[in-house]
């Protein structure tokens, strides 16, 4: 079966914990690309469909993110942080529908 997994500071992952997704929280990018290399290895017995990761940690996961830009599985979504939006995770949203309908229709 397929689990979802959310990667965060601790502030943004606790509501997410309520809801039954597999949460784990961090504080550094060094953190985060540790779990997200943990729980993305080929033979992990646990298979994310998707993978929630807070925007502010995405720069640190670029290249492990990259890995997965046209793979069904796992999705990796970009959401914000406490603090807000840095808007990253609209531009990926829109570069994946770009890439998908071969326009901008957002």
């Amino acid at each position: 079966m397929y689990k979802i997994a959310v990667i965060g500071g601790p502030d943004t992952v606790i509501g997410f914990k309520a809801l039954g997704l597999d949460t784990f929280p961090v504080r550094t990018g060094e953190e985060a690309r540790h779990i997200f290399r943990a729980i993305t290895k080929p033979d992990q017995p646990d298979e994310y469909a998707i993978i929630y990761l807070e925007e502010n940690l995405a720069e640190a996961l670029k290249g492990d993110i990259a890995r997965f830009k046209d793979s069904p599985s796992p999705a990796v979504i970009l959401i914000p942080g406490k603090d807000g939006s840095l808007g990253l995770g609209q531009s990926a949203l829109q570069a994946a529908v770009e890439r998908a309908v071969g326009a901008n229709i957002l």
